[in-house]
């Protein structure tokens, strides 16, 4: 679990909760918590963990490892990706059973495992202010499922369009939930979620470009 990876990335750098938590700019018990498992941190400041205890974000993620070890972490575990190209793409939307990329924006680089797996969206709106802005873009893995308390990018609504929002299980409900207050969660149940279609799982965000 993400707890554990982080812990031992930290423990493989050599580095207190104390000296984290300094560099990171919070409490000292804000890490305690992440490294128990009693909250997790934002994508940002995931990011910011990677590069601190340089060991790529998809790793303290758990969305790859190191072949023939239990987590790969370190200055070993990052050299052994390159940056790889990987599309920005403006919208996201769905469509005749399949998902559509449109909006080319370019190419964006990043060190993953399978890049062909991965892209970028620009994120629009200030639905998820303060963490993420209007403008910033979002790397996301591709897949279509999420685990509770994930960020996704997913499409929903009269419109088609992706929207990027943490995805909460609750029940036998989906509520997808801006971080700005300023913003109501929508409830999706029922025969609902048969419209409800998940581009991808974001690990991480940048910011304006």
């Amino acid at each position: 679990m993400f707890a554990e990876r982080l812990k031992a990335a930290r423990k493989a750098k050599r580095y207190s909760q104390a000296e984290v938590s300094k560099m990171l700019g919070v409490t000292q018990q804000a890490v305690g918590k992440w490294e128990t498992g009693r909250s997790t941190p934002d994508p940002q400041t995931v990011a910011r963990l990677a590069e601190i205890l340089e060991t790529p974000a998809d790793v303290l993620l758990g969305l790859r490892q190191e072949p023939g070890s239990t987590a790969a972490v370190g200055r070993n575990a990052f050299s052994r990706y390159t940056e790889s190209q990987i599309p920005v793409v403006g919208t996201v939307r769905a469509g005749y059973g399949a998902l559509a990329f449109e909006e080319d924006y370019g190419k964006e680089y990043a060190c993953v495992k399978d890049p062909e797996n991965y892209f970028f969206l620009v994120v629009k709106g200030d639905s998820m202010e303060p963490r993420i802005s209007d403008g910033d873009l979002a790397l996301v893995h591709r897949q279509n499922t999420l685990d509770n308390g994930d960020l996704g990018v997913l499409v929903y609504g009269a419109d088609g369009e992706g929207t990027l929002k943490k995805y909460i299980q609750r029940g036998n409900s989906v509520i997808l939930h801006p971080f700005n207050p300023a913003y109501e969660e929508l409830v999706i149940k029922g025969e609902e979620l048969d419209h409800l279609y998940i581009a991808g799982k974001v690990v991480e965000t940048k910011a304006k470009w």
